[in-house]
């Protein structure tokens, strides 16, 4: 059961109200029956109160951690597949290259994916942002 007031809320509807209890020094509105459904009120308002707090703290603490969790998890796979992808892209390339372009020539092939490797890094680094200077005491 999901709760959408904060935990002050739940406190003061906890506390018996002048209906439940009846005027002061035991009038006419403090008859037995009042009483026990003051009491029997109770068991179900402390549930609810310790179901919010568990809303709150799954919200507040674990939800973050868990969200993190996944953001690790799921970087983690594509930075192993893509992994993967580009060692069998290149052997790929390679395997192309040797047969069909080079005739059995394998360092030509190995030559020419060097250079577009390094090319590609070279651009890359070209188009870096330079870190911010960060101010030493």
């Amino acid at each position: 059961m999901r709760c959408c007031g904060d935990p002050a809320t739940i406190l003061s509807a906890m506390t018996p109200t002048s209906e439940q209890t009846g005027p002061p020094g035991g009038g006419a509105g403090s008859d037995a029956g009042s009483e026990a459904g003051a009491t029997s009120d109770w068991p179900k308002k402390a549930a609810d109160l310790v179901d919010l707090l568990a809303d709150v703290i799954h919200d507040r603490a674990i939800r973050p951690i868990m969200l993190a969790a996944r953001i690790v998890v799921f970087g983690l796979i594509v930075a192993v597949t893509s992994l993967v992808v580009l060692v069998l892209v290149s052997i790929g390339l390679v395997r192309l290259l040797d047969v069909y372009a080079f005739g059995g020539r394998v360092w030509i092939s190995y030559a020419v994916l060097g250079a577009v490797f390094s090319l590609f890094g070279t651009l890359a680094w070209s188009r870096r942002r330079p870190r911010p200077a960060v101010a030493r005491d």
